[in-house]
């Protein structure tokens, strides 16, 4: 059965994570399941605004054009995200509980939680947005600031500036100043959705090597310039980014998801029996990578996931800027 799960489709494949229309019905059934009677107006002009900025229909920017971290992702973690806050809110008592306001925030702050790789359009010194990997984040939270405000949640621009940085490594985590217990564990399931998802996706491995790191190039991630003048390469190419893929993801799991995280991916389990899609797609993945690196059979890895960014021939265009990157780092 598994194997019918669809490229673009979420761990269940039953919602296309693609499509911003059928998340935003998925996660209208969750919000009006935990909180009856509540309206879900905020979140839904939310989506359609990201829909907007991501498409490049928003004025002012570009669209979405990091081929890794494409509309599907933020979608996908946006779904995630939702799932673990009503999960979290049947299992806790009622003065732990988020309430409503704070899981409008939530979501908003999980759709635009990567809007900082998105590029002004007035900006003549970028080239693609993931040349703003390093302080993405930071960026996020400014277009938050922004945001929040023209749908009347001006109130929660000082909590949302800080929750958004969960999903960064901008600033640490024991530094992030929120007053009320209740953000920071909202702060551990925003930053818990965003690593599941993307490790959870069906094309992950595929992703990794042919979009991943081609973000890192650009990003200042895979290789900088040493003191010496020879670059320091961190990542030597996407196989190699693969190779180290499953030191990254159980580190990811032990440091982040299970420490400063405390485990928040079991808010999942009441909505699903008491199982977790999320780890056990993770799971595979990794049983999956581990065979072709013992093997270094690289042909299984043959998935062609579909691309969600705002111009066609995205990855070619993100290619050739990576291979001029590279030229000018071995120069």
């Amino acid at each position: 059965m598994q194997d019918l799960r669809r490229n673009d489709y979420d761990v269940t494949n039953s919602v296309q994570v693609s499509s911003t229309a059928a998340v935003t019905e998925a996660v209208r059934e969750l919000f009006v399941a935990a909180w009856p009677g509540e309206s879900f107006d905020r979140v839904a002009i939310a989506f359609e605004e990201f829909d907007k900025l991501f498409t490049g229909r928003m004025p002012g920017y570009h669209g979405v054009d990091t081929v890794y971290h494409d509309r599907q992702h933020s979608l996908d973690m946006t779904l995630a995200m939702a799932r673990m806050m009503v999960g979290y809110e049947c299992s806790v008592p009622a003065r732990q509980r988020f309430g409503v306001e704070r899981a409008v925030m939530a979501l908003v702050v999980s759709l635009f939680h990567d809007a900082g790789y998105i590029r002004e359009s007035d900006d003549r010194t970028h080239r693609n947005g993931a040349e703003f990997t390093l302080y993405h984040v930071t960026r996020s939270a400014r277009f938050l600031a922004r945001f929040l405000p023209t749908i009347g949640m001006e109130n929660t621009v000082p909590t949302a500036t800080r929750v958004v940085h969960f999903t960064g490594y901008e600033i640490e985590l024991n530094q992030i100043q929120l007053p009320d217990s209740r953000d920071r564990k909202l702060g551990h399931l925003l930053g818990t959705a965003d690593l599941i998802a993307q490790m959870a996706d069906r094309c992950y491995l595929e992703k990794c090597r042919d979009r991943l790191y081609p973000e890192f190039v650009l990003g200042g991630i895979a290789a900088v310039p040493g003191s010496n003048g020879a670059p320091q390469v961190r990542y030597s190419s996407g196989l190699d980014l693969l190779r180290q893929t499953p030191q990254f993801v159980r580190a990811t799991r032990v440091q982040r998801l299970e420490g400063e995280f405390e485990h928040a991916y079991r808010y999942l389990e009441p909505l699903f029996d008491g199982k977790n899609p999320y780890l056990e797609a993770i799971d595979r993945n990794l049983n999956f990578l581990d065979r072709v690196l013992r093997t270094e059979r690289w042909p299984l890895l043959r998935r062609n996931p579909p691309l969600f960014t705002s111009e066609d021939n995205q990855l070619g265009q993100v290619r050739g800027l990576m291979l001029n990157r590279l030229k000018v780092l071995w120069a």
